[in-house]
């Protein structure tokens, strides 16, 4: 089968209209709400990441574990938790606390870190993954050294409601 010139010229032409199109249909579309590296809104990733962390509630506690094979401590279970998303943690609450973006803990959504002190100048010992912050309940899943992975709204804790001190966005770096 022989081709003419000419249709090499229609098929270049046809070519250069769609690309035209292709670029005044992007250039007149909506910007899109902010994603991940999966396309998936930064809102459906934190409820990803929640859910995930969930499903992982009743994993025995170990000091330093980092899968629910080992057990986790609690910066072990985050670093786990962002982990499974491509969202790269240092595996120590200290280290944690560093990075991402500081938050108001009133502000904290989905998906945020929650760091925790015995005293206000005391160092962060612990770490905890925001779950729901509505008034009067904050839930957070996280792994405590007497009861393993657990769910708990810490608004409602004698021991942790006096103890959280900041926040980061791990997630909107």
């Amino acid at each position: 089968m022989k081709i003419r010139p000419t249709s090499y010229l229609v098929l270049l032409l046809l070519g250069l209209l769609s690309w035209q199109c292709s670029s005044i249909n992007s250039a007149f579309s909506t910007p899109p709400t902010s994603t991940t590296r999966t396309g998936s809104s930064t809102s459906q990733v934190r409820q990803n990441i929640a859910d995930f962390a969930i499903s992982q509630e009743g994993a025995r506690y170990k000091y330093a574990g980092r899968t629910p094979r080992t057990g986790f401590d609690c910066s072990g279970f985050t670093y786990y938790v962002f982990d499974n998303f491509g969202v790269n943690l240092t595996p120590v609450s200290r280290a944690q606390e560093n990075e991402g973006r500081k938050i108001d803990v009133q502000n904290a959504q989905t998906g945020d870190l929650l760091f925790f002190r015995r005293s206000r100048s005391g160092n962060v010992f612990h770490v905890a993954l925001v779950v729901k912050n509505e008034p009067n309940n904050l839930t957070v899943i996280h792994s405590t050294s007497s009861r393993g992975v657990i769910m708990e709204n810490i608004r409602n804790s004698s021991y942790w409601s006096s103890k959280v001190t900041t926040a980061r966005d791990v997630l909107g770096r």
